[in-house]
């Protein structure tokens, strides 16, 4: 048997369109009817007038435009209607009962809708399910009553007095329920025992919601309250302590008194005075007084006025620049010149330099010392991998989490306004979306500029033109142009095998023996044995190697020290194997004998000079020529204007003048994982193809260098001094040089000009004569005899020099 009565009926009614309401069944609903697209208001009044029932048919979206109309409707019976403007009504109306809307059509001046009313009773009677349907409905609609705004409970008595759960539950859905599709679901439910259970559902659900949000605006309410009770409480006790004298200074008070007793400059005075007065306003604890505070304290900690005096004396800055440092000598006397400037001079501003090259040659410990010998503060910058504008400019402190940048933070670390600031990596700085940092740099390191250098965060112009700023990098080729433009670039070179025993011996022996516990007595290490760490186990233009070699022996000694091997230990160059292995470095020596097509090079690279033998083989073929050994193009390059010159000399040496079409020609540089590229080896490239063409051999104990021209020109090179070096390490006693790098003698190690004899030379004839072995040549010279002819050149601090000026008509 059917729990339920069912009765349906056909009905055709007015159609009353609901903008943002749902009427309900059983319940007196007050409807404002101004709705235009179905002219509901004309449907009002002919249901007034007429039959009194019409159907009411809420919108599926309030929020949406041509919304569609919702399938379910509910019938009304109109009781009163009262005109409320031109187009809208204002009507009483009774639900009668749930109708299903087939369609709808315009009949005049409204719209007609033909339904299904049908209507779903519980049986009459009390029973226990509807008695329990009943109190939950009850339970849960006063709970709910108290989580919404108070008008909600005023209606929770009358639920007591409907004792159909159904009812009830439409009422419930009508008056509590605050979503619109929550109200249409209920709306849709025909069953009435369905419809409560949902109801119940949806009501528990939107009480979890109630409770958060009830949750959510106590603990907010409870902040805001707490605040302003705070406030209250300190404005009256700081009245009070007014009142008797002996009040506290506050925190505001206190900045005040400190910008006061500092002698800032008149801008940054008012500027610092005004964000104090923004602070006394800012309610405390809030998130601007905590911005206002932290900006107070970065300002006021910056040096505004704060100095150092330089130190006067030059020899005395020279004694201690010389005592920390072996060598280095264009940046001692660069500094000692500006000091000496700046005693003629106190008005001098600071200067920018930049040192630049391989690692490991002291760029950075330089700059201590200079700061320790001018009496300055030192301070270090690491720029290496900076990427970001603001790190150096700084953030606008509105953002959170906003500070200066490093330029003023070095400031504030050095605590005066004149240190010396160490831009370390300058040329490892790189750009993204963020800014470029290295155009940020253009400010910083410009003397016109940088009196009124202005930090994002600080807002306060800072003059740094009494700074001096070293900047460090590796190569410039990552530098650009127009910061390289106001930086003094001073090139720090490879050491000598001098310089470095020197280091060692002065420096890196002792540093180690306080870092490991010895002293010189305990570890005694020869010069012997410092020569060998130089030789067979570090190859570096720097020192870092060295000390790390250096630091692996005292190591291996404290080990045999404290297991009782030893007591004292004396290293010897005999002993190195033992400690260190085999030698990771074989030495580079000369051929044993004179050969055909294989010449003495020399290569500058980033460890300092290296030599360089090129091989040449010939072959009969077709005229090609094939280069090997990892070159780039100028190298390329280089090698064919050196074919191109022998073409123009061959037949003075015998050589067919058709060999470039039926000879194959193979140039080799060995070590070929090396990358090797620049034109300094064009005159070894052309010695080499001399005598592998003429057969001639080359002498074995000379090495050369220099770019050479297809006219024969030899043009001059880069890194003497690191080639020269290499090749006397490797028992070369003769060296050609361009002519034009006679000037670089003096800058050559002192040891490698007194033993080594420099034949400077301007053509490619000149090379060849001195290169290839003169017996067999002897016919050669013989050709050139009268074109020879000997001129003196002076010498250089004891270089050997000697010159042939030759082939007046070799053009």
């Amino acid at each position: 048997m059917s729990e339920y009565t069912t009765r349906a009926e056909k009905l055709s009614l007015p159609l009353i369109a609901l903008d943002d309401n749902v009427a309900f069944p059983g319940e007196i609903v007050n409807l404002e009817i101004k709705e235009t697209r179905f002219s509901s208001s004309e449907a009002a009044r002919e249901a007034f007038e007429g039959s009194k029932y019409a159907i009411a048919v809420p919108y599926k979206y309030i929020d949406e435009e041509n919304s569609e109309l919702f399938e379910i409707g509910t019938v009304i019976k109109v009781k009163q209607l009262i005109n409320s403007g031109e187009n809208s009504v204002r009507c009483i109306a009774e639900g009668v009962s749930r109708a299903t809307i087939t369609d709808y059509r315009r009949t005049g001046r409204y719209f007609t809708a033909n339904v299904i009313c049908k209507t779903v009773t519980l049986p009459d009677g009390p029973s226990v399910k509807n008695q329990a349907f009943l109190r939950r409905l009850n339970e849960t609609a006063a709970a709910m009553a108290k989580l919404l705004p108070p008008p909600a409970e005023s209606i929770i008595p009358n639920f007591k007095s409907i004792k159909n759960p159904a009812m009830l539950a439409d009422v419930i859905a009508s008056g509590l329920f605050i979503k619109h599709e929550d109200k249409l679901e209920i709306l849709a439910i025909f069953e009435p025992y369905k419809r409560i259970e949902t109801t119940l559902e949806i009501a528990e659900d939107e009480m979890t919601v109630l409770r958060l949000e009830n949750d959510i605006h106590k603990k907010t309410r409870e902040k805001i309250n707490r605040s302003q009770r705070e406030y209250y409480l300190r404005e009256e006790m700081r009245a009070i302590q007014d009142e008797l004298g002996e009040g506290a200074v506050s925190e505001v008070d206190e900045y005040r008194r400190t910008i006061d007793s500092l002698n800032l400059p008149e801008d940054v005075h008012k500027k610092l005075h005004k964000e104090t007065d923004r602070l006394a306003k800012a309610p405390f604890g809030s998130v601007e007084a905590t911005v206002i505070a932290n900006y107070l304290d970065v300002c006021l900690d910056i040096p505004w006025n704060a100095t150092t005096k330089d130190r006067a004396d030059v020899a005395a800055a020279k004694k201690i620049l010389d005592k920390d440092h072996e060598g280095l000598y264009d940046v001692k006397d660069r500094l000692l010149e500006y000091l000496a400037v700046k005693q003629l001079n106190p008005e001098l501003k600071g200067q920018i330099i930049c040192l630049y090259g391989p690692p490991g040659v002291g760029k950075t410990s330089i700059a201590s010392s200079l700061a320790k010998a001018m009496n300055r503060t030192y301070v270090r910058v690491s720029l290496g991998g900076v990427r970001d504008e603001a790190d150096i400019r700084g953030h606008r402190k509105t953002y959170v989490g906003a500070m200066p940048g490093r330029i003023i933070n070095a400031v504030a670390q050095a605590k005066v306004r004149n240190p010396l600031i160490l831009l370390d990596e300058i040329d490892k700085m790189a750009s993204d979306g963020r800014g470029d940092p290295a155009s940020a740099m253009l400010e910083v390191l410009d003397p016109e500029q940088n009196k009124f250098f202005r930090d994002h965060f600080v807002e306060l112009p800072f003059d740094l033109s009494d700074c001096i700023f070293i900047a460090t990098a590796n190569t410039l080729d990552r530098v650009p142009r127009p910061l390289l433009d106001r930086m003094e670039i001073i090139e720090l070179q490879t050491y000598t095998k001098s310089e470095k025993m020197a280091i060692a011996k002065n420096h890196l022996y002792p540093k180690q023996l306080k870092r490991h516990g010895l002293n010189k007595r305990t570890l005694k290490l020869t010069d012997d044995a410092i020569s060998e760490i130089i030789e067979g186990y570090t190859r570096e233009s720097g020192v870092r190697n060295l000390e790390r070699e250096i630091a692996a022996v005292c190591r291996k000694a404290a080990k045999k020290i404290v297991e009782g091997e030893v007591t004292r230990m004396t290293v010897n160059a005999t002993d190195v194997e033992s400690l260190l292995g085999p030698r990771k470095i074989l030495p580079e020596m000369i051929s044993e004998y004179d050969e055909i097509g294989v010449v003495n090079g020399m290569a500058y690279t980033q460890s300092g000079g290296d030599l360089l033998r090129v091989e040449c083989a010939v072959m009969d073929g077709e005229g090609k020529l094939e280069l090997t050994g990892s070159l780039g193009d100028v190298m390329k390059e280089s090698a064919r204007a050196a074919i191109s010159y022998v073409r123009q000399i061959a037949s003075k040496y015998d050589i067919p003048t058709d060999f470039y079409t039926k000879k194959d020609i193979h140039i080799h540089f060995p070590e070929g994982a090396v990358p090797k590229d620049g034109p300094s080896a064009g005159v070894t490239t052309l010695t080499a193809l001399v005598s592998a063409l003429s057969g001639i051999p080359v002498r074995r104990d000379i090495s050369m260098t220099g770019e050479i021209t297809i006219r024969g020109n030899v043009l001059a090179i880069g890194g003497l001094r690191e080639k020269t070096m290499a090749a006397y390490s490797a028992g070369v006693r003769t060296i050609i040089i361009p002519a034009d790098n006679l000037k670089d003698l003096d800058k050559i190690d002192p040891v490698v000009r007194e033993n080594v004899t420099f034949i400077p030379c301007r053509r490619g004839t000149e090379v060849l004569s001195h290169a290839l072995v003169p017996n067999a040549i002897l016919e050669a010279r013989e050709s050139v005899k009268n074109e020879e002819t000997t001129i003196s050149i002076p010498l250089s601090q004891g270089a050997r020099v000697r010159a042939d000026a030759k082939g007046k008509n070799d053009k």
